[in-house]
């Protein structure tokens, strides 16, 4: 009987850097998408994207590609959106991914049947939106976290245009409105900046006090300066961070009307946008506290103050869930889904998921090595007695993915690994089994 092969969900970074891993080790895969090419979420022509045009990447085009694999070397430091989908097809060619990659079905169920998988043996069967069912050996989640959109449940109605930054395209939208971008993550940011620049009056709402990272340091791209640094104990090291971003690089970020950090700098996803300090520093936007009701066309803040606004954004983050699996498939720790390393399922040894964390750092490097992790698992070469301490481990160990950091106790942060941690632990879970 010849082996099932392996599915695969999702053609994005995280389904990609899998495929070239299971493709290098000779194993049958297959990847399910529903873009109609591979890159996942950077294809801003898909209709279910978050994308929007001013979109870039926050870690440097120097340690974000996968290993083996650099980003071209004529790529600004921080590559666009269409410079990252461009690096993307350009690597599921090299690794001839679309050979193996359905594009246009979306799953729809996700059934297992009980019991352990002979290696052979199909135990998933995957239902899709245009009634055709497939089989695998086993099953690798890698859909990303950004499809669902979480908005907030306030008091009142809004008379006006409300968006979540999930249907966000281009800065046309705010010309000559008065507009409210809610949340200050990553994209919030970047979406109050074309605000800043386009909108009739523009204004963020910040719930907490965040630390500002700039994406250059010393010259050098932030990740970059940081890499090449000596490694300081975690004491240490968020001492130096603070020194630099609070006295030297950004200051008190109070003075732009944002409120005060409540947590150290490390303790926190960094957001890396101090351009959104300089709009506010101009006046172009203007910084309000947590939204605490909406009032027909005016918006209520927590201070008491109201705006009239035209158009809300919320960029208030997204929920990491998977739809077309059984609830009872998936076992939660402390409000997160509990996968040894961030990868492997507990009780099934045919379930793994990729891109399950957040992280300080570039994504791509510790993809590849998931990736790697995963093909080595699956690859029936691997030896009875090394399969075995797998299966042990991955049961009940839990190993520091965190480095002894301290995080902030958020949704956002409950999948929250420090990459060079992350990476030893990869690499040596790789080590044992390769013997």
């Amino acid at each position: 009987m010849p082996h099932a092969p392996i599915g695969i969900i999702g053609a994005g970074p995280a389904g990609l850097a899998l495929g070239a891993a299971l493709r290098a080790r000779g194993l049958e895969f297959e990847i399910l998408d529903a873009g109609r090419g591979p890159g996942g979420i950077w294809d801003i022509d898909r209709p279910d994207t978050p994308m929007y045009e001013s979109a870039h990447f926050i870690s440097s085009k120097s340690l974000s590609g996968f290993p083996g694999f650099p980003m071209p070397e004529a790529y600004p430091d921080y590559p666009r959106h269409d410079q990252v989908l461009a690096y993307l097809r350009e690597f599921a060619a090299h690794h001839d991914l679309q050979r193996h990659t359905r594009f246009g079905v979306t799953v729809a169920r996700a059934h297992r049947e009980p019991g352990s998988s002979p290696e052979p043996a199909p135990r998933w069967t995957v239902s899709l939106d245009d009634g055709d069912e497939r089989s695998y050996a086993a099953l690798c989640l890698a859909t990303g976290a950004n499809w669902h959109p979480v908005t907030p449940d306030l008091p009142g109605t809004f008379s006006g245009e409300a968006i979540h930054s999930f249907e966000y395209r281009s800065p046309d939208l705010f010309r000559g409105r008065r507009v409210l971008i809610v949340g200050a993550g990553n994209s919030g940011c970047d979406i109050a900046c074309d605000a800043a620049r386009t909108a009739k009056r523009a204004f963020v709402s910040v719930r907490r006090g965040y630390h500002f990272v700039p994406k250059y340091v010393f010259g050098k791209p932030a990740d970059v300066f940081a890499h090449e640094g000596p490694a300081l104990p975690a004491w240490l090291e968020r001492r130096v961070f603070s020194f630099l971003i609070r006295r030297l690089l950004v200051g008190d970020v109070t003075r732009f009307g944002l409120p005060r950090p409540d947590h150290d700098v490390l303790e926190s996803h960094p957001i890396m946008n101090t351009r959104m300090l300089h709009h506010l520093g101009h006046g172009d936007l203007e910084a309000r506290p947590d939204v605490s009701e909406l009032d027909g066309s005016r918006v209520r803040f927590a201070d008491g103050s109201t705006e009239e606004i035209d158009l809300i954004v919320w960029a208030t983050g997204y929920r990491r869930i998977h739809p077309f699996l059984d609830t009872a498939d998936l076992d939660e720790r402390n409000g997160a889904l509990d996968f040894y390393l961030n990868v492997a399922h507990r009780r099934y040894d045919d379930l793994f998921e990729m891109g399950l964390f957040e992280t300080d750092g570039a994504a791509y490097p510790l993809l590849g090595l998931q990736a790697d992790l995963v093909a080595a698992v699956l690859d029936p070469a691997l030896p009875a007695s090394r399969r075995a301490d797998w299966q042990a481990r991955r049961a009940t160990a839990r190993p520091d993915v965190r480095g002894g950091r301290r995080y902030l106790d958020t949704p956002r942060h409950a999948l929250y690994v420090h990459g060079a941690s992350y990476e030893k632990l990869l690499r040596r879970e790789l080590s044992r089994l390769s013997g």
